[in-house]
């Protein structure tokens, strides 16, 4: 169910500001967004799985709050990510 070591690796070389970046909000929100889109499609299947969904809450509310940094400080990084993620912007 997790990210495998192969998507994590791929996500974080796109969206590494600098070749070892693990940490930066972007590659955060992005590993956030994949796994929420793993989530989703696994609560579509499994209706009645509430400690799943609970965590899907957790994840959402992380990117959301990382999202919020990112407007904040650095908002044309911010805009080039939400067009990449697909995202909606408030």
């Amino acid at each position: 169910m997790a990210l495998d070591s192969a998507q994590k690796s791929q996500i974080i070389a796109k969206f590494a500001r600098k070749s070892g970046d693990t940490g930066s909000a972007e590659v955060q929100i992005a590993l956030l967004s994949k796994r929420i889109v793993q989530l989703t499609e696994h609560l579509k299947i499994n209706k009645k799985d509430f400690s799943s969904r609970l965590g899907l809450l957790k994840l959402v509310g992380k990117r959301k709050r990382l999202l919020k940094y990112l407007k904040a400080n650095k908002y044309d990084i911010y805009v080039n990510l939400v067009s990449q993620l697909g995202l909606r912007d408030k």
